[in-house]
């Protein structure tokens, strides 16, 4: 008995280091596609974007999913923000940009492409997609935007997987965390929260508990029937 367990012990040790040295390869999954451009924002820091510029005050930063090629949601943004322009970030590691996706990387990244375009728009929106909302939320409670869109958005990465992994300790193990209810009470922009009523990925409970994060009456929050993770749209924007 004392041997299987030791041997259940050994086992199970060995997928949470598994789990630790792999998780980032299980977070992110960088996709391949041309075009864009690479903005040189100053310090070193290259940022590639997807580009619709328009004249006038108002812009769009978009943060995609975690495996999101994002110059395929460029016609869906053109339709809900008609008339502003549109920076569509790409990930260290998508596309043609170099390096490898982390939180803290794909971070300061959002912070010096949201100089950059707030240098030259005066009206700011923050649109965050599933992983995108954790840099859309953090971004959002450090620097002034006009509003504030998330898509199938968590409360925390932890949290969403210790949904899928619940027999592991993810809180001990995980590395990019991406504490959106921290930083949600923070906030001062406007926010529409879009979850998906048949999302396989986000659990409802964790949006809601995001929803929950915000002051009161600063956030609304849309329940999305008939819809997954994936093929949820933007349309409830623009009714809101």
């Amino acid at each position: 008995m004392m041997i299987l367990l030791a041997v259940i012990l050994a086992a199970y040790l060995a997928v949470c280091a598994l789990l630790f040295f792999r998780q980032r390869s299980m977070l992110y999954f960088p996709q391949a596609f041309e075009g864009g451009a690479v903005l040189a924002l100053g310090g070193g820091v290259r940022v590639g974007v997807t580009l619709h510029e328009q004249p006038g005050p108002g812009a769009v930063i978009y943060f995609g999913g975690n495996a999101e090629a994002v110059p395929a949601s460029l016609p869906e943004l053109r339709a809900v923000f008609p008339g502003q322009s549109l920076y569509l970030m790409h990930y260290r590691g998508y596309g043609a940009t170099p390096g490898e996706p982390t939180e803290e990387g794909l971070y300061a990244d959002a912070q010096a492409l949201f100089e950059y375009v707030r240098a030259r728009h005066p009206q700011v929106t923050l649109v965050g997609r599933s992983l995108g909302s954790g840099l859309a939320t953090r971004l959002a409670s450090e620097r002034a935007v006009d509003r504030l869109v998330l898509v199938t958005p968590y409360d925390s990465m932890a949290a969403v997987a210790a949904h899928h992994y619940r027999w592991l300790p993810v809180g001990l193990l995980l590395r990019d965390r991406y504490d959106s209810a921290r930083y949600a009470a923070k906030v001062n922009a406007p926010t529409t929260i879009l979850a998906a009523e048949r999302d396989e990925v986000i659990p409802r409970a964790s949006s809601e508990a995001l929803y929950r994060s915000f002051r009161p009456g600063l956030a609304t929050f849309h329940l999305i029937p008939a819809v997954g993770h994936n093929d949820i749209s933007l349309r409830a924007v623009k009714s809101d």
